[in-house]
């Protein structure tokens, strides 16, 4: 397995509105959230949803660009969770392509931070290598 290098950053930055067309389009949820991210988002009030959802999305872009897999790249949205703590705070989950491709580059865990003001929502992520 090849070491992945030091601590690499990403970040993305998306306006709430700019994901009104996209969560319209019968697919879209389901190709970009996965079923926990769903079932959350539809527990919330329209407003809070529509935030919740377009600040999960800046996240998974983020987290693509953390660990490396631009948009596009056989990653699909939906295989990066981002989760809640106990404490409110977002943890990412790896699964299926992103897990695997995390696996085969020695990325270990990656943090994700969230924040969301007047309509628009940013996500930094940093994916860290294995500890050997």
């Amino acid at each position: 397995m090849p070491p992945h290098p030091a601590a690499r950053p990403g970040v993305d930055i998306l306006g709430v509105d700019e994901l009104d067309r996209l969560i319209t389009r019968s697919w879209f949820l389901e190709f970009a959230y996965s079923p926990w991210e769903r079932g959350y988002a539809d527990s919330l009030g329209p407003a809070r949803r529509q935030e919740f959802l377009a600040a999960r999305f800046a996240a998974k872009e983020a987290v693509v660009k953390a660990i490396g897999r631009g948009a596009g790249r056989a990653i699909a949205p939906r295989h990066i969770e981002i989760g809640r703590r106990a404490d409110g705070s977002p943890v990412v989950r790896l699964l299926g392509r992103a897990a695997d491709h995390a696996a085969t580059t020695g990325i270990g865990s990656v943090a994700v931070s969230i924040a969301h003001k007047k309509g628009v929502a940013i996500a930094v992520a940093i994916a860290h290598p294995l500890l050997e």
